[in-house]
């Protein structure tokens, strides 16, 4: 059985429950954050908390709870339900509302799911392009009402993801940061209006590498013109891009610098699993 916090109860899972008033059923208001653990350790949770609190502070939403608290009461969570290879999800909702509207006392929950992040695939994914600016880029929110809603359009266009982008900058895909790599052998992930995700920072921050990474906005002439693209996110980690539309990218596998990112990326996960 497992277990799930609701401010500070440890519920089973399937016992869970918020009242109705709460704003995040009520308007779709909440933030959260998502991280997973390897062999029983998070990773990159100081990271992931870092955004969780800057998503509340900038969506207006009240934290009681301090850092270490938080984690406490992820390590409890943990213990109870035994799952080495998870992921967890920490939710603050808008709180229970009386008029369906006012921002009221944050409900917290977290909960735990086993998950396993699948190796490299070399075939690579296809992406569908769509002209979109998410709203509130700089806070991880629980509004994914546009990735849902075109969920019936990607099916149509054959493609695994969406990919969107806005006055011809590319952006993001819905759950998961996108990054070219030039003809000149330069990696380029777009600087602005995107969420910014851990993995990314982590790509950002790669050393010994032999190539220059770097934050700068990618235009939908650069995607088309680059010899490869992958997306990253905390359950893919590094996920190639074979085709975008009906564009290959390069030969439509994953790309040799692709690959050697992929590599350098599972060493710093393995060495950053820890508390």
């Amino acid at each position: 059985m497992l277990y799930t916090v609701i401010n500070d109860q440890f519920i089973p899972a399937h016992e869970a429950q918020l009242h109705v008033s709460d704003l995040a059923i009520h308007r779709g208001y909440a933030i959260f954050d998502f991280f997973k653990t390897e062999n029983g350790k998070p990773v990159f949770i100081d990271d992931h908390l870092d955004r969780f609190y800057r998503s509340a502070r900038f969506m207006h939403l009240e934290m009681i709870h301090t850092r270490d608290e938080l984690k406490i009461l992820i390590r409890e969570l943990m213990k109870k339900n035994n799952l080495p290879n998870s992921g967890i999800r920490i939710t603050l909702t808008g709180g229970y509302a009386e008029d369906g509207y006012t921002l009221a006392k944050s409900n917290i929950i977290i909960t735990q799911q086993a998950i396993k992040v699948k190796p490299l695939n070399i075939e690579g994914i296809k992406l569908a392009t769509y002209s979109h600016q998410r709203q509130f880029s700089q806070a991880k929110t629980i509004d994914y009402q546009m990735a849902i809603w075109l969920q019936p359009y990607m099916r149509e266009q054959g493609a695994n993801d969406i990919l969107y982008h806005h006055n011809n900058i590319v952006r993001e895909c819905p759950r998961a940061n996108f990054f070219i790599v030039t003809q000149n052998n330069e990696i380029l992930t777009t600087a602005t209006d995107v969420l910014k995700g851990i993995i990314r920072k982590q790509v950002l921050s790669l050393a010994n590498t032999g190539f220059t990474i770097r934050e700068q906005d990618i235009s939908l002439d650069d995607v088309f013109n680059c010899k490869e693209a992958f997306i990253t996110s905390t359950t893919k980690n590094i996920l190639p891009v074979a085709q975008i539309n009906q564009h290959l990218i390069g030969n439509g596998k994953a790309g040799e610098i692709t690959t050697a990112l992929s590599k350098q990326l599972a060493v710093v996960i393995a060495n950053n699993a820890e508390w």
